[in-house]
């Protein structure tokens, strides 16, 4: 077990996660706001290895979903002013049990922080891990589903008021489109709160070490923005990565569909990649990616953009005319296992590629 218990640590596991995020994951600004007043109400965030956990714990995951992009605004009046805690409690009632512990649905700028927000609000712990390991779009990607582990029951709530139970649902492409429609009809995003785990299936879905590898990642670039080091180059190290592209944004096209934020960034490239084109296909988060139109990157491996100053770039920021740094880093392993492509390869977004793993294709470009 650890505590965050400083504003130092929140701004890196802030950073950190943005980073893990690959351009989605929520807002970093948003995700601080949450982590501060975590901070002001209990004066620590408490943090536990997973087995740490008593056999009988339960523990649940709480995050946001619908759409991130920039348009995003529109919002019916408020009725429920904190979303989030009020699904996590309607949720106990329903199990008829307390929770144990709180683990992040992903990684990103504010979804991973708003676990630790409901976990500090609670006086609960956050467990060092997240079911996902990166950032990604659906329901659909969750280590649980993986294992066959349901999500439900769950709850779903709205700041304008809707307080749905999903006792339990036929499939996970049903669930999918369940919380989704009710973040659009609320005009923007709905809190969720689901996959209750025993503590022996939250040993195994739980991708471990995730919430340490994100304050790693946070203070490496807080290191290199304070030394003259290169921040691209500090992240990629940790990753085991590669750098695959550096360039200028020239056109940015993004929709709001369905509670998705849609696109395709292009860039031309400069320094060493002059005269080469980079596309990233988006949605949330960049998912695949081309070098001078061929597949350099597929999901489920990780697309990180970095602005010019060594930040990590989300795609409600990403803008034309931007100077971009491009790496690209393993996924989870779980995620590449047959089920694990399934419902995160290429295929499952409608791509007419068979997953290549993000090592041979930087060797064979």
């Amino acid at each position: 077990m650890f505590d965050l218990s400083t504003r130092s640590e929140l701004e890196e596991l802030v950073w950190g996660a943005t980073v893990m995020g690959t351009g989605g994951g929520g807002s970093p600004r948003y995700g601080l706001r949450l982590l501060e007043e975590a901070l002001s109400l209990r004066g620590e965030i408490k943090v536990v290895d997973i087995n740490e956990l008593s056999e009988n714990s339960i523990v649940v995951s709480p995050y946001y979903v619908g759409t991130i992009a920039p348009s995003a605004e529109r919002r019916k009046p408020v009725k429920i002013g904190d979303p989030i805690r009020t699904a996590f409690e309607e949720l106990e009632r329903v199990l008829g049990k307390r929770v144990s512990a709180v683990v992040a649905c992903e990684l990103g700028g504010s979804n991973t922080a708003v676990a630790l927000y409901i976990a500090a609000k609670l006086n609960l712990p956050v467990v060092d891990g997240d079911l996902l390991g990166r950032a990604a779009p659906e329901i659909h990607q969750c280590t649980a589903n993986i294992f066959g582990y349901p999500m439900y029951p769950a709850v779903i709530v709205t700041e304008s008021g809707n307080i749905v139970v999903v006792k339990q649902y036929s499939d996970i492409n049903d669930y999918e489109a369940l919380a989704r429609y009710i973040s659009v009809i609320a005009g923007c995003s709905a809190a969720v709160v689901d996959t209750p785990l025993s503590a022996e299936n939250a040993r195994k879905a739980v991708v471990k070490k995730t919430i340490s590898l994100c304050l790693s990642i946070g203070k490496a670039l807080r290191e290199a923005w304070s030394t003259g080091k290169d921040p691209v180059e500090e992240v990629r190290r940790i990753l085991g990565g590669w750098k695959i592209f550096e360039g200028e944004v020239t056109k940015y096209n993004w929709r709001d569909e369905g509670g998705f934020l849609r696109g395709e960034a292009y860039l031309k490239g400069t320094g060493e990649w002059r005269g080469h084109s980079f596309r990233t296909w988006i949605k949330n988060e960049h998912i695949m990616a081309w070098r001078d139109n061929k597949p350099i990157v597929m999901p489920p491996d990780l697309i990180i953009f970095f602005s010019d100053k060594g930040k990590p770039v989300t795609n409600a920021e990403l803008g034309e005319g931007m100077k971009i740094s491009v790496i690209a880093a393993k996924a989870p392993e779980i995620w590449r296992t047959p089920r694990g492509l399934e419902l995160f390869g290429p295929r499952h977004f409608g791509l007419d590629y068979d997953y290549i793993p993000v090592e041979e294709l930087v060797k064979e470009s």
